[in-house]
C-alpha cells in the first residue's frame, strides 16, 4: 500500500546546463515561473495526494532555489556527475518509505505520473519504476530520470556509484523493475518533452499556449 504523503517529490536541477549556455537549468524561465518552481508545484498537484514532502536537487544558486519552498539537497559526488548523484542526495534526506524523481526541464510531465507509477510497483511487486513513452519514431523508450524507487535502496545506489556507475537503467536492472507506459488515448504526447536548449524551453511553452 502507498497511501497519501508516502512519496518524496525530488526535482532535478542540479545538471550544467551546457546545452544551455552553462545557465542554471532550474531558473529558467517557463510561463513565467522558473521551472524547478513550475516542476515543485506539479508535483504538489498530483493526483491521488501521494506525494508528501518535496525536494530540490541543486548544484548551484541554493539561496535561489531556498526561496521555493523546499529543502534543497546538493550532489554528494563532484563534477556533476548525473542524475544517479541527484538521487543520492535526495534518498539522504528522504523520509518516507519511497521517492519520485522528476527532472526541471520537462514541464508538462503528468499529473497522474505518482498514482501510476505507484500502481505499477505494486502491481509488480518492484522495487523501482521508469515511466515511458512513445517518441517520435513511433518506439517507445523508458524515461529513467522519472523514477519511482524504494528509499531502502540507497545502499544500493551508493555501491553503484561508488564503483563508478552512473547509468539509471544499469542500476535500475539491479532491482525489481518495471517499465510504465504513458499510452493513453489521453495522455499527452508532451508530456516527457525536455527542454536541453532554450529554442526548446521557448517551443514547450508555445505548445503549452496551444493545448
Amino acid at each position: 500500500m502507498i497511501g497519501s504523503g508516502d512519496i518524496t517529490g525530488l526535482v532535478l536541477a542540479g545538471g550544467r546546463g551546457s546545452r544551455m549556455g552553462g545557465v542554471d537549468k532550474g531558473l529558467q524561465d517557463f510561463q513565467g515561473t522558473p521551472l524547478a518552481l513550475h516542476a515543485l508545484r506539479r508535483l504538489r498537484q498530483q493526483h491521488g495526494g501521494l506525494i508528501g514532502p518535496l525536494l530540490v536537487n541543486a548544484n548551484r544558486n541554493a539561496e535561489v532555489y531556498e526561496t521555493f519552498g523546499a529543502p534543497v539537497c546538493p550532489d554528494p559526488i563532484a563534477d556533476f556527475a548525473g542524475p544517479l548523484a541527484g538521487f543520492l542526495a535526495g534518498l539522504a534526506h528522504c523520509q518516507t518509505a519511497w521517492m519520485l524523481t522528476v527532472p526541471c526541464d520537462s514541464p508538462r510531465f503528468p499529473l497522474d505520473l505518482a498514482h501510476r507509477m505507484a500502481q505499477a510497483v505494486l502491481a509488480g511487486n518492484a522495487d523501482v519504476a521508469m515511466a515511458s513513452a512513445r517518441e517520435g519514431d513511433d518506439q517507445y523508450r523508458s524515461q529513467p530520470v522519472f523514477c519511482l524507487m524504494k528509499v531502502s535502496l540507497r545502499e544500493s545506489l551508493e555501491a553503484f556509484t561508488r564503483d563508478g556507475g552512473r547509468k539509471v537503467d544499469r542500476w535500475s536492472g539491479l532491482h525489481r523493475s518495471v517499465l510504465v507506459p504513458f499510452d493513453r488515448p489521453t495522455d499527452d504526447p508532451l508530456a516527457f518533452g525536455n527542454a536541453n536548449t532554450l529554442d526548446e524551453l521557448r517551443s514547450l511553452e508555445i505548445s503549452n499556449r496551444t493545448t
